[in-house]
């Protein structure tokens, strides 16, 4: 845990991200405000496109400032943790945005103004984060436009299969207009339409077969769901749901077992603690990963664990583990 004192921070921001915009922009002034309070000088930095989080955040960085504010969905965070990743620049949340699984995990309030009092007072502490990392392919590359980066770190969640496939699909105009229901409407389609492909999931502990993995480094996954129960952000360590099934009515199934806490012991699905997996397709099926929610390269993918690579600011209260 780090104590030293924070006399400068800046607060990115996705001004397109959720809903009711303009009371956000007022309850972001409103955090800016009670950090200035607590000695902390606070700029905002609004996002302009895809990817500028990250830039924004690494240029803050590298021009001294003492602290980044992340006031975003998991999207943006994930763009701002890509770009800080390996300094020592702590990283706070202003939850906001179509889902926010950190601020969930941390206990945040869901309330801008209320999570930047605990800011000021919060733990830095350092902690791992996810690596994804794919290897150059004609599948993965396009043919026009920007290159598709080969790693990419991940602070919360990834996976492949379904999930993959759902965060493909949601149109971002869909997703701008009616928020979280467009990845439920996607959901919904692509339980109908998705062939459930298997393909080779390997690590040191375990290899299997699976339709469909989920790998966590929080308990939250999205939504209501928490699918990795056993995992923290403060561990060195996935943990790593596997479904091995194609059965859609199975997989139904253990919808209400993820809400009432028995997944584990459903049929088909294989849970453990890793520190290195990769995904491999056995057939010729394209299948999608996702990163912290985000739209991903197609399989091959290995994910890494990488300890020590971010100061996150937690609630001083918030209990590790």
């Amino acid at each position: 845990m780090q104590s030293c004192e924070i006399r400068n921070a800046a607060i990115i921001y996705n001004p397109t991200s959720g809903r009711n915009r303009a009371r956000r922009r007022h309850a972001l002034e409103e955090a800016a405000r009670i950090l200035r309070e607590a000695g902390i000088d606070a700029g905002l930095l609004p996002t302009t496109c895809a990817g500028s989080a990250t830039e924004l955040a690494r240029d803050a960085a590298a021009h001294g400032c003492e602290m980044l504010v992340v006031c975003g969905g998991d999207g943006t965070i994930n763009e701002v943790v890509n770009g800080i990743a390996g300094t020592q620049v702590p990283l706070a949340v202003l939850p906001a945005g179509t889902a926010n699984i950190l601020a969930k995990e941390l206990r945040i309030p869901w309330n801008i103004p209320a999570a930047a009092r605990l800011i000021a007072n919060g733990k830095r502490v350092r902690v791992a984060l996810g690596l994804a990392v794919w290897p150059p392919s004609s599948r993965n590359a396009p043919q026009q436009g920007p290159a598709v980066p080969t790693e990419r770190y991940f602070l919360c969640v990834a996976g492949a299969g379904p999930d993959g496939a759902i965060v493909h699909g949601v149109e971002v105009e869909r997703k701008l207009r009616i928020g979280i229901l467009a990845y439920w409407l996607e959901g919904l389609h692509q339980f109908f339409t998705y062939p459930f492909p298997r393909f080779q999931i390997s690590s040191p502990e375990k290899q299997t077969a699976a339709s469909l993995i989920v790998v966590g480094r929080t308990k939250h996954y999205g939504g209501p769901f928490c699918i990795t129960r056993r995992a923290s952000l403060f561990d060195n360590q996935f943990e790593i749901v596997a479904y091995d099934g194609r059965s859609r009515l199975l997989l139904l199934a253990c919808l209400p077992a993820v809400w009432l806490g028995f997944l584990y012991r459903m049929p088909g699905i294989h849970v453990w603690k890793t520190a290195q997996a990769s995904s491999a397709s056995s057939g010729d099926s394209q299948i999608f990963s996702q990163i912290d929610g985000e739209a991903s390269s197609a399989l091959p993918v290995e994910f890494r664990i990488v300890p020590d690579a971010l100061t996150l600011v937690v609630p001083s209260g918030h209990k590790e583990g």
